[in-house]
């Protein structure tokens, strides 16, 4: 069993990094398309008017408007391949060298950063809306159990008591109402609850992926449904936005979707295309993803989170958006 270990014992404390982060996010490169132009701040940085996002843009942090695609946008210097930001804890998961990636956690203020050894390749990354907890996903390989020669490790910081959760492979399992265990199981794509200690992610076993309910504290879950995977939480937390594989196949892509905890309805939103991410709420009618193109370009996409409308794209060349608070 892996136990939690303490943040003295697991972090890494990066020697001057937060006096790097914080010149680095201050070194703002302004890009403007379609002869948008920036507003100056009273400081004299550049700032994005109205309802804005983070992104990730060629793996540089970067804030884009949430509604004008052709709006500027502030590129900070700072190195990430998957973010997010809520509350006041920002994550940023990133290449340390051609071989080795970390994790980073920062506040509103980019100060009091703490750097995390990960396994693997990075793949998702989610903070909780009080910016409390932190989770991440990445791809390993070596793992005996697993013909493809890849698997996942998902992990939980609580960055208020300082617990590291490397692995949450150890969290007992209920399967459809029974105890289970099996040397398989995988998880990915958590999104936290407002309580901070009830979350959702997918858990991978015997070829079927599951949408659990987790409770960090107990260290438990339990599953729900099939074929959900990547939820995210609504932020009045009636509704999980997820991808789903077509006909539960995930060879034929996957579709953009909304489950109503309540009922356990299914809504499949109006984006028909492959959509392989862990969609983000920018609000409470809205859901934000990451379209891949063939040529590997990704960009933003918006799509009302009922059913209705057409897909809308917020940014080109970004992906990880996550909504920041206008101001």
């Amino acid at each position: 069993m892996i136990d939690r270990l303490s943040l003295r014992a697991r972090m890494l404390i990066a020697a001057g990094g937060a006096a790097l982060l914080v010149a680095a996010a201050l070194a703002y490169v302004v890009v403007t398309r379609d002869g948008a132009k920036a507003t100056p701040a009273s400081d004299g940085a550049v700032v994005v008017d109205g309802p804005r996002m983070l992104v990730v843009s060629e793996r540089k942090l970067a804030t884009v408007s949430a509604t004008d695609v052709s709006g500027p946008r502030e590129v900070h210097d700072v190195d990430c391949v998957r973010s997010y930001v809520a509350g006041d804890t920002s994550v940023c998961l990133r290449p340390k060298d051609a071989w080795t990636h970390t994790l980073v956690t920062m506040n509103g203020q980019l100060k009091d950063a703490h750097e995390y050894q990960l396994p693997g390749v990075p793949s998702r990354a989610r903070v909780s809306d009080s910016g409390r907890m932190v989770s991440w996903t990445t791809f390993v390989s070596g793992d005996s159990y697993t013909s493809s020669g890849m698997s996942t490790r998902t992990g939980v910081i609580d960055t208020t008591t300082g617990d590291y959760v490397p692995s949450i492979e150890h969290f007992s399992v209920t399967l459809d109402g029974k105890p289970y265990r099996a040397a398989d199981v995988n998880y990915w794509g958590v999104s936290f609850a407002d309580d901070d200690n009830t979350f959702y992610a997918t858990l991978a076993t015997g070829g079927q992926r599951y949408l659990v309910r987790g409770n960090f504290t107990a260290e438990t879950v339990e599953t729900l449904a099939t074929n959900v995977e990547c939820p995210s939480i609504s932020p009045d937390g009636t509704r999980l936005a997820f991808k789903q594989a077509i006909d539960n196949d995930p060879l034929k892509g996957w579709r953009i979707s909304v489950l109503e905890l309540s009922t356990m309805k299914v809504t499949d939103l109006s984006e028909t295309r492959s959509i392989d991410d862990q969609p983000a709420w920018l609000d409470d009618e809205t859901v934000a993803y990451t379209f891949r193109a063939t040529d590997g370009v990704p960009s933003v996409w918006s799509v009302p989170a009922d059913g209705t409308g057409t897909p809308t794209k917020l940014a080109d060349n970004a992906e990880s958006p996550a909504p920041l608070a206008h101001g």
